[in-house]
């Protein structure tokens, strides 16, 4: 049985990343960082096998591809709030001509290039 442990982000400068990321989703720094490497955890996460996704950051020496394969979708009850305030500690909008006229998301992109989604999720229910 396999689950997601991290997901890893190619960041070209890791103190800002992290930054942005801790402040992003209220995560952790789960060691010291190293020059190209640094995993965040969720608060709270007690081992590395403890459930919750990790973030971790590295260090490549080669640019963002574009389009990114891969991106992350963050789920917000108050989608404009979260955008507003992603904006503020340094994501930027992507200007992208294919959104449906339905869509619930938003593409951003972290400091580093990295893009992610706002989903409109509404309401978080128990169920």
């Amino acid at each position: 049985m396999l689950s997601i442990g991290s997901i890893v982000l190619t960041v070209e400068d890791i103190e800002r990343a992290a930054a942005f990321w801790r402040e992003a989703l209220g995560y952790v720094n789960r060691g010291e960082p190293s020059d190209d490497w640094l995993i965040l955890d969720p608060p709270g996460k007690a081992t590395w096998a403890a459930p919750g996704a990790s973030l971790a950051l590295s260090v490549t020496g080669y640019p963002q591809h574009y389009p990114p394969r891969i991106h992350l979708d963050l789920y917000a009850e108050d989608q404009s709030a979260e955008v507003a305030r992603l904006l503020t500690i340094g994501a930027r909008k992507v200007d992208w001509d294919d959104y449906p006229a339905d869509a619930d998301w938003i593409v951003l992109e972290d400091t580093e290039g990295n893009r992610f989604c706002v989903v409109d999720t509404g309401p978080f229910s128990a169920a």
